[in-house]
């Protein structure tokens, strides 16, 4: 069955968390959403940091007319969010994910990060016990309901006001088919993204170690590459 973005849900109403949204990664993704005109809360360990990069998102340039962006600590944010994109730095992620287990019960959750170390050599995939990170969120998360998605987008670009559009491929992992249309919408909030199956939570780590390789190819060629799946 090729992409059809037509049968994708409404998601527009939904509020979506940025577990370290004061870092590039999920300030870009905050901006991007709430650009699109998603409720948006940026979560960190300081809430006064929180909104401080929540009232910046919200004064960038090409940001619509009464966008809500409001930042507050990791807890608060989980517990108000319908939906939490986890990205804080690797080194973090267990004790972070496993504070939340509480207020993130029944929520949906979409771990975007890396497990990525650098040398001489340049980055390189770390192993991870459970398998992956979105696996590792999995364990400590019994209650809630993970995926894996958004490896693979640019920080810079996400953060470049000038950029209209993103032209690529979010690779979504998961247990439940449902969320794979529900996060397919939200990458779809950003023009140019579709939001791709690509099989099921163990099958994460070869995504989030392909994000060593891409930070090769963009240094290689100075670039700000991400994927894109033919054939759909």
């Amino acid at each position: 069955m090729a992409y059809d973005a037509s049968t994708l849900p409404d998601v527009s109403g939904l509020t979506v968390g940025i577990i370290g949204g004061t870092g590039d990664q999920g300030r870009g993704l905050a901006y991007r959403f709430a650009r699109a005109g998603q409720q948006v809360l940026i979560g960190s360990r300081s809430a006064e940091r929180a909104a401080e990069a929540a009232a910046e998102v919200a004064a960038s340039p090409r940001m619509p007319a009464g966008v809500d962006v409001t930042g507050a600590g990791n807890d608060e944010v989980a517990r108000r969010s319908d939906v939490v994109v986890i990205a804080v730095p690797w080194d973090g992620h267990a004790a972070t994910v496993a504070a939340l287990a509480g207020p993130l019960a029944g929520k949906i959750v979409i771990d975007c990060v890396n497990p990525l170390g650098f040398d001489k050599q340049g980055p390189y995939a770390l192993p991870v016990a459970e398998g992956s990170a979105a696996q590792q969120a999995a364990a400590l998360l019994p209650d809630s309901r993970v995926c894996a998605a958004f490896h693979h987008v640019s920080a810079p670009l996400l953060a470049d006001p000038e950029i209209d559009r993103i032209d690529l491929d979010v690779l979504i992992c998961t247990e439940e088919r449902e969320l794979v249309d529900i996060v397919g919408a939200l990458a779809a909030r950003i023009p140019g993204m579709r939001g791709i199956y690509a099989g099921r939570l163990r099958n994460a780590h070869q995504i989030e170690a392909f994000t060593a390789n891409l930070i090769a190819i963009n240094k290689r060629y100075k670039a700000h590459a991400g994927i894109r799946v033919t054939d759909l």
